[in-house]
């Protein structure tokens, strides 16, 4: 036993969802369906933006920065969560882990970005629009967008070097169907109080202050919105802010009870991770496709060409 303790981990054992042949036969055929509709209805979306003129604007080129990061996050999990429930065998690397960390958390912390500067970009197309052709320019957008993956990059690798510095040893099962920086915490043999901290603080950066820009910028449109004098430009302002208040809803609020909770509360962290990590990827093309009269005129107009 004492040997069994002290030797490093090299390996670790997902537990997944379930042990339940017919449990893990649904979620299979879920996943793949999910994750097959994510990377067209992703993939359909930036063609669209990049083919059609018309959607050549600050709004369009920030949400198929999105759709890119979706493609991301789904990428980096589902896949692997299929082939082990095919498979049974849950295995993964050490290295493979980290990386599954570095790269889930590069994607998500950037659609955190992502989101709070397109609610930047709806302030100030509602609250400032004489100068927002002056100040949303194709510089500016490409800067905020670069400037979006950076954050990403930088808390991920923070993440993902104060999670793996740690010593594991002796038990290598995640009670997870994918490696996630929180839930390996809890298998450190070490002191993981200087790690926690750390992914705390990137969980408030990430999470909380980009949440609190965009709860200011609505605060100004609603306020705007308000004093507007006709109900067709107050039905245009907020048709144009739906979609992406929808997406913010559901991904922050799916985030903040994952990384934001007790640690007591993170049995529950699976479940909400299915969400995060599965479902909203594939329902943000939806969401700005069917909600968007724009991008289904030019679906329409891609579908005529493809025609003729």
């Amino acid at each position: 036993m004492n040997q069994y303790n002290c030797t490093w981990v090299t390996e670790f054992l997902l537990l997944g969802l379930s042990d339940d042949p017919r449990t893990l036969l649904l979620l299979i055929m879920l996943f793949l369906w999910v994750y097959l509709s994510t990377v067209l209805g992703s993939l359909l979306l930036i063609y669209l933006i990049l083919t059609d003129s018309q959607l050549h604007t600050p709004m369009y080129f920030f949400i198929c920065n999105l759709s890119l990061a979706d493609l991301g996050v789904s990428t980096v999990i589902v896949p692997q969560a299929v082939v082990h429930m095919l498979t049974r065998r849950n295995a993964i690397s050490f290295i493979g882990c980290g990386a599954q960390i570095f790269l889930s958390i590069f994607s998500g912390a950037t659609q955190c970005s992502l989101l709070a500067v397109m609610s930047y970009d709806r302030y100030l197309a509602i609250c400032d629009p004489m100068h927002y052709s002056l100040i949303m320019t194709g510089r500016i957008c490409a800067q905020l967008a670069l400037g979006c993956w950076v954050c990403g990059i930088v808390a991920s690798s923070v993440d993902t070097i104060f999670t793996l510095y740690l010593p594991y040893q002796g038990d290598n099962r995640i009670a997870h169907f994918f490696c996630d920086a929180p839930i390996l915490l809890t298998l450190a043999s070490g002191d993981t109080h200087k790690a926690e901290i750390a992914i705390f603080f990137m969980g408030v950066v990430i999470l909380l202050v980009p949440v609190s820009l965009i709860l200011v910028s609505y605060g100004f449109i609603i306020v705007t919105v308000i004093r507007m004098k006709t109900t067709s430009g107050r039905l245009k302002a907020f048709s144009t802010c739906g979609s992406h208040l929808l997406v913010v809803i559901l991904f922050y609020g799916t985030l903040i009870t994952a990384y934001m909770i007790p640690k007591s509360s993170r049995e529950q962290m699976k479940r909400v991770a299915v969400f995060y990590g599965v479902i909203n990827p594939m329902l943000n093309p939806l969401i700005y496709s069917l909600r968007n009269k724009d991008v289904m005129r030019a679906f329409r107009n891609a579908v005529n060409r493809r025609k003729s």
